[in-house]
């Protein structure tokens, strides 16, 4: 769906979005100036302007709401949508954050490091802790059998994951997290759930609704099953204001986006992008797609006039329309539409006055829109934030019990050494020597662990072995016994016995 600002495909979006609602599928919409509100509300049949668009089109108007569950990046404007690290991945984290491959590699063998040692990611800071650790003196021992982290890789790390926290998504990673399933409900009466994304309080922090995006486009294409070709979608995106979603795009996201476009439907998702030109949504996903609603366009700059020429020829050939004149005389609420036919051929192109949504076409009001915020069902699911103890807390812990028994050990031996009962405060020496004491006993403890792996892996190899001689040993000593003149003798006996000869 594109157009111009002000020429209606925001409420041809929502046009679309109620009547699939209706039909019992359930929608995504990613609200980004915050005006798609409206659709939780029946529309105003007195406005003249949608009595005036009945009354021409023969249209009998029957205002209706549609159910909704807003959601929130930042918890502000719905039910707060959170992810953990750990969900990511190392792979999907490092797109996110723009690492090449030794960086992505090093951001993976921390991940493993975590599973390893039952240290949950959940939130930026248990990354950056986790980090920092594993760089000290006291950590860096542990990662003798990981491989080791060059300083400049880890300070790359490091400040990426900064560059995260101040594009605010330090409040996206955490717990709970949203489980993508909640997008496709439906009401007691069959109604789709339309879950709308609100955006307008993030809008001047792209990385943090990209990397939502990203991570939510793999959670459906990893959760979601192999659907075919359904009567009807599971779920249906829409991507309102999409030209800012690719503009400040990852390269990361947009393969992703791509590659959900090309391989998405097969799950039962649809997948529909509002933006104000064509040529704002790259080729690659551009030619995916399969329903074009264009509202009008303006040329008004010769730049104007190259995407006007460029969007006309992607339409189907007409007899009856000159494309690119009818497109800059399109009125509000007017289109060129074409569609796929069932036998999967772009129909012929039709220029279109589209009904006004039975929905509200303004935007809710402060007062209604927390309301229904509110009463959300999923508010109360995701509106506690879960702090429990991970990969940030425990490493805390352990350096701070370790500090603990240094302090002690070396109070004791100052104790015993005076007589006095007064303990003096242990040295900033002596608890770097006591931790790397810790950490070293843990390194020898592992290796004669795995030495001793290994010296069992060798006995049983060498038991294979003499048992595999002793086998060799009896098929030489009977191939002799064959050979001989009197395993001969006795073999010529034998075969004599068998087929009755006389010799």
């Amino acid at each position: 769906m594109a157009g111009a600002t002000g020429t209606g495909k925001t409420k041809t979006l929502q046009i679309i979005a109620g009547e699939l609602s209706d039909a019992g599928v359930p929608c995504f919409i990613a609200d980004v100036k915050g005006d798609v509100t409206g659709i939780a509300q029946p529309g105003d049949p007195a406005n003249p302007k949608v009595q005036e668009r009945a009354t021409q089109l023969g249209w009998t108007y029957k205002a209706a709401g549609h159910p909704v569950e807003f959601l929130s990046l930042s918890g502000k404007l719905g039910a707060q949508v959170r992810a953990t690290v750990h969900s990511f991945g190392a792979v999907l984290l490092g797109k996110v954050m723009d690492l090449n491959e030794t960086q992505t590699s090093v951001l993976s063998l921390i991940f493993k490091y975590c599973d390893d040692n039952a240290l949950p990611l959940l939130d930026l800071a248990d990354l950056q802790t986790t980090l920092q650790f594993l760089t000290s003196d006291e950590g860096k021992p542990t990662l003798a059998d990981y491989g080791g982290m060059s300083t400049q890789t880890v300070g790359v790390l490091l400040r990426a994951i900064v560059n995260l926290e101040e594009a605010g998504a330090n409040v996206f990673f955490g717990e709970p997290e949203f489980d993508v399933n909640d997008l496709i409900r439906a009401t007691p009466d069959g109604k789709g759930m339309v879950s709308v994304l609100e955006l307008s309080d993030v809008m001047d922090k792209p990385r943090l609704f990209s990397t939502f995006m990203l991570w939510m486009l793999a959670q459906l294409y990893h959760t979601l099953p192999e659907m075919g070709d359904l009567p009807k979608p599971k779920l249906c995106f829409f991507f309102d204001e999409a030209h800012l979603l690719f503009s400040d795009a990852s390269d990361a996201l947009m393969e992703q986006i791509e590659l959900t476009v090309r391989l998405i439907r097969s799950k039962g998702v649809g997948v529909f992008f509002a933006t104000q030109a064509p040529t704002d949504v790259p080729s690659s996903v551009l030619a995916q797609l399969g329903n074009r609603v264009q509202h009008a366009l303006r040329a008004f700059t010769p730049d104007d006039a190259d995407n006007l020429r460029k969007t006309a020829r992607t339409f189907p050939m007409s007899d009856f329309y000159e494309v690119e004149k009818v497109i800059t005389g399109l009125g509000i609420g007017e289109a060129l539409v074409t569609v796929l036919t069932p036998k999967g051929v772009p129909s012929p192109l039709a220029a279109t006055r589209l009904i006004p949504p039975d929905s509200s076409m303004a935007a809710l009001d402060p007062t209604t829109f927390q309301t229904i915020a509110t009463a959300g069902s999923l508010r109360a699911k995701y509106g506690t934030t879960v702090d429990r103890q991970s990969a940030h807390e425990m490493i805390t812990a352990r350096i701070e019990s370790a500090r603990q028994a240094a302090q002690a050990g070396a109070a004791a031996g100052a104790g015993a050494a005076s007589g006095a009962s007064v303990q003096p405060p242990v040295t900033a020496e002596q608890y770097q020597r006591d931790v790397k004491r810790q950490a070293d006993e843990m390194t020898r403890e592992q290796r004669e662990a795995d030495r001793q792996a290994r010296a069992d892996k060798r006995a049983e190899q060498q038991a294979a072995r003499a048992q595999q001689r002793q086998r060799e040993q009896i098929m030489r000593t009977g191939t002799k016994i064959l050979t001989s003149r009197v395993g001969q003798d006795v073999l010529r006996t034998v075969f004599g016995t068998l087929f009755g000869s006389k010799r």
